[in-house]
């Protein structure tokens, strides 16, 4: 599948977009047949719906970008939603100066911000893909063409797969956007722009969604490697509930602790023995992934996604080589604020701190353009665990752990501290857990608070797009948290609650009657 998920140039996909231009022309039924006359284009059609979270168009590592505007490898899907969960927080700043990149740790976004433009654009991109591959794949369909037997029976069951990749990228739309666009296969092409859907539309439809699919996807770890399973769809559900008061207005701890249940009943699924073997060339056999966005140096490759994580982060003493790629991109490092979570640097208090990098760092940022100022992370990089150097050094064979158990055992203790019918003292052990693979002192039940869950996340999934949401269900985001240059200020300032989600894109404001911009923008 790491070979698999490579792009598909494949006509059809140029009108399918999230775009609300009403001078969009209608989809040509012509070519929609002529490429799927062929089976085998049904697989290359759900190979691009799981490429899309890895590359940024039609010919790696760049070119033919899906999306224009934008620098193709700024708009790639793991790049542009690591930027907006990470750079917005107190777990990383940069150094570079590209237009609308500070406004995310400065709280100063607007409407126009070529980065949160960039990721709408993309997650619609993707629903719009989704979309066509379920339109094209139904039993009548099928038959119209003449597909049918076991191939017919792969086709459509792997519709399941597509109906996942569009509940994460619209469950992504609801947690950074809020009220969005929304559309589904059974919406019209290119007659009327589509109507902006409630919070609780998009959840409900979200939670429909995968509540329908469990039963169709295969049991955890029984599918090809990076494709969607029931574990997936468990783990997904699991977060939607974990932040339904937020999203509205909802408690849903006890159903969050129930898709918990499922995947650390399931037997499928162990922590590493090492923290840091999740993050390297060979992470792929790791126990503890459970869904992945898989790369591959030769045949996976762009200019966002595993290649920004490994390079980006790269600079000032830093020995490329030894991570296993030809230069730093000498950008991103992280603020005292992760850093005061750790007891010492070195290591041997917390096994999670020996991925930061202090040779030549100062842990205050007294200039935040200056690479040295803020401890840097070396989380990701393209050696395996045996030391061994990736394919290319420019692009890494490291896959993207977008959902690990590691989060599960943190989300069914916040479930049970925020009142979910869940075991205490089965939280307790499931945070032991973590902390005894960090080599950190075990907490007693007295510690177990939603306080040290927030700090716990941080410490065990920092920069892992995580960081954004946490702290907004925690309403430690905008009006009561401070850290370092939050605000454009040295010491850090609170900022408008408007800031706990993004502005939708001006543009599509404009082209579309039906959206109505979020409050404060």
């Amino acid at each position: 599948m790491k070979k698999i998920i490579t792009p598909f140039i494949i006509a059809i996909l140029m009108v399918y977009t999230g775009c609300t231009d009403l001078d969009v022309p209608p989809k040509d039924l012509s070519v929609a047949d002529a490429v799927f006359a062929e089976p085998s284009n049904y697989r290359a059609f759900l190979a691009k719906l799981y490429a899309g979270l890895a590359v940024s168009g039609q010919q790696g590592p760049s070119g033919q970008a899906d999306i224009e505007g934008i620098d193709e490898g700024f708009s790639q899907y793991l790049r542009g939603y690591w930027k907006l969960q990470e750079l917005s927080t107190d777990e990383a700043v940069t150094a570079w100066g590209d237009v609308g990149i500070a406004d995310l740790h400065e709280h100063n976004w607007s409407s126009d911000n070529p980065f949160a433009v960039a990721f709408y654009a993309r997650i619609f991109f993707q629903v719009g893909l989704a979309n066509e591959y379920l339109r094209e794949s139904t039993p009548e369909k099928l038959s119209e063409r003449g597909i049918t037997g076991e191939v017919a029976d792969e086709i459509f069951a792997s519709r399941a797969d597509a109906r996942f990749l569009r509940a994460l990228s619209y469950w992504h739309g609801l947690d950074l956007y809020r009220n969005v666009p929304f559309f589904t296969e059974e919406s019209g092409i290119g007659s009327s722009p589509p109507p902006q859907g409630t919070p609780q539309q998009v959840f409900e439809y979200i939670e429909s969604e995968l509540l329908e699919i469990e039963s169709q996807l295969p049991p955890p770890r029984t599918n090809e490697y990076a494709r969607a399973d029931q574990a997936a769809a468990w783990t997904l559900l699991a977060k939607l509930y974990l932040n339904a008061e937020v999203y509205i207005g909802e408690n849903r701890y006890t159903d969050c602790i129930t898709y918990c249940n499922k995947i650390l009943n399931s037997g499928a699924y162990f922590l590493a023995p090492e923290y840091d073997h999740n993050f390297l060339t060979d992470n792929h056999t790791s126990p503890e992934i459970i869904f992945p966005v898989a790369f591959d140096g030769l045949g996976t490759r762009s200019f966002g996604g595993m290649t920004f994580l490994t390079h980006m982060p790269v600079g000032g003493s830093m020995d490329a080589e030894a991570f296993g790629i030809a230069g730093g991109w000498a950008g991103m490092r992280t603020t005292s604020s992760l850093v005061d979570l750790f007891p010492d640097l070195s290591g041997t208090a917390d096994s999670r701190s020996g991925l930061f990098w202090t040779d030549g760092q100062n842990v205050e940022i007294v200039n935040i353009n200056e690479f040295t100022d803020g401890i840097g992370i070396v989380k990701y990089r393209n050696v395996s665990s045996t030391g061994s150097p990736g394919s290319n050094a420019e692009h890494p064979d490291t896959d993207f752990p977008m959902f690990r158990l590691a989060d599960v055992h943190l989300m069914y203790a916040e479930a049970v501290l925020r009142g979910g019918a869940g075991d205490v003292a089965t939280a307790l052990d499931l945070i032991n857990e973590l902390r005894d693979r960090a080599n950190a002192a075990n907490i007693s039940a007295g510690e177990l608070t939603l306080d040290f869950i927030l700090d716990e996340r941080a410490r065990e999934l920092y920069w892992e797009c995580y960081r954004r949401t946490d702290l907004v269900r925690f309403n430690q985001f905008s009006e009561n948290g401070i850290w370092p240059w939050k605000g454009g200020v040295a010491q850090g300032r609170v900022t408008e609650r408007t800031r706990d989600i993004f502005a939708l894109p001006a543009n599509e404001v404009s082209a579309n009657p039906n959206l109505e911009q979020n409050d404060g923008y």
